[in-house]
């Protein structure tokens, strides 16, 4: 079976139409619009779980684009000296670098505060 495109799969409710010029619209206008970085509530905190007791950085509360969420994560992983990733609106940077990451993320404007143990 080869891949194709699926949009009609995504045609919640809509059956059929007898409209010769029918234009089903995917609500695309729901753009998600970056947060100025002082109005940005991040959480920093340490999580192990899921990850063969290997420690990692989690930065939660993004709210923007996943292009600017992949450019936080950049500049945090380089600020750091580790790798790390970014994904559904979280940013994760290996090992135990909350404080690290608290400074830069307040160096930067950000609106952060460490959460957890």
């Amino acid at each position: 079976m080869s891949k194709k495109n699926n949009d009609w799969k995504k045609r919640d409710g809509v059956v059929y139409s007898t409209s010769d010029n029918f234009e089903y619209n995917f609500g695309e206008g729901d753009e998600v619009i970056t947060l100025p970085p002082s109005q940005q509530k991040l959480k920093v905190l340490l999580d192990k779980k899921a990850r063969a007791g290997k420690q990692v950085t989690l930065v939660e509360g993004f709210i923007g684009t996943e292009e600017d969420l992949k450019e936080l994560g950049k500049l945090l992983k380089n600020k750091c000296g580790v790798g790390g990733s970014t994904k559904e609106g979280e940013i994760l940077i290996q090992g135990d670098h909350r404080d690290k990451v608290l400074q830069v993320l307040l160096q930067a404007g950000y609106g952060a505060k460490k959460s957890g143990g």
